[in-house]
């Protein structure tokens, strides 16, 4: 099982990466917005942190709750990201 949640929070890390290096945020003015990007990147370096440590566990669950940001900025109208990348979200 431990090896699945590596390879699991490795492979949501990897596609976090991705995201963030596409992400833009829409009006880097408005509070809110960069609320969220700031909540959503420490949270994915939170998640870099945790698999540095071997805690596969918290790792994963920070990239979660990055994407679950990263996912309602989006819904929001906070930030954009190709259309490619937006099958995976909810939009």
């Amino acid at each position: 099982m431990d090896n699945d949640l590596k390879e699991r929070t490795e492979k949501e890390i990897g596609m976090m990466e991705k995201v963030f290096r596409s992400l833009s945020v829409k009006d880097s003015e408005n509070k809110l917005s960069s609320e969220f990007f700031d909540m959503s990147s420490n949270y994915f370096n939170d998640s870099r942190f945790f698999v540095e440590k071997k805690d596969y566990i918290r790792a994963f669950e920070a990239v979660v709750i990055s994407w679950a940001y990263v996912d309602a900025g989006l819904k929001a109208g906070f930030f954009e990201v190709p259309t490619a990348l937006r099958e995976y979200f909810t939009f």
